[in-house]
């Protein structure tokens, strides 16, 4: 039996399947093979719970952790609405090819439309062919304003805490 939920962070088992997901996730080539650190295990449920922007979903198949989905608001400033971008997507290996990243998907989707959102929108590894097969599937497609000027490309500059 498949469900997908959103997750109550409150609740132990749906706080210690995000944690041993987004593990499995850390340690998968796509997730950059290295485990989670221990401050985020310990934290990591409790600091998602404090953001009234995230929303975590859960699959579970026959009670196990199976998938895993947390996604953030933003916000379109050209159309002057919420988005939904979905920052994780896991579906762990002895679940995959069954059809759990639709599911979670359709739930993100739902979701958005509820916080009358604009568009979802994701990230994806070049290399990840699968998963934007999946995505593509799913309806997305690279973003851009304008075909001359070409496709978004995502960046990210890393901040270090400063010892003063």
């Amino acid at each position: 039996m498949i469900d997908i939920i959103k997750a109550d962070l409150g609740l132990s088992t749906h706080a210690e399947a995000v944690i041993e997901l987004m593990e499995q996730y850390a340690l998968d080539p796509m997730g950059g093979c290295k485990g989670l650190p221990d401050e985020v295990k310990s934290n990591l449920p409790i600091e998602l719970a404090k953001r009234k922007s995230a929303h975590v979903i859960l699959a579970f198949v026959d009670s196990q952790p199976a998938g895993l989905v947390v996604c953030l608001e933003g916000f379109s400033t050209f159309a002057c609405k919420p988005l939904l971008n979905i920052h994780d997507l896991i579906v762990a290996l002895p679940y995959r090819r069954r059809g759990l990243s639709k599911l979670l998907l359709d739930k993100a989707e739902e979701i958005a439309y509820d916080l009358g959102c604009c568009k979802l929108t994701l990230e994806v590894l070049e290399g990840n062919h699968i998963a934007q097969l999946a995505y593509k599937t799913f309806g997305f497609s690279g973003y851009e304003l304008n075909p001359k000027m070409g496709k978004a490309l995502f960046w990210e500059k890393k901040l270090v805490e400063q010892h003063g």
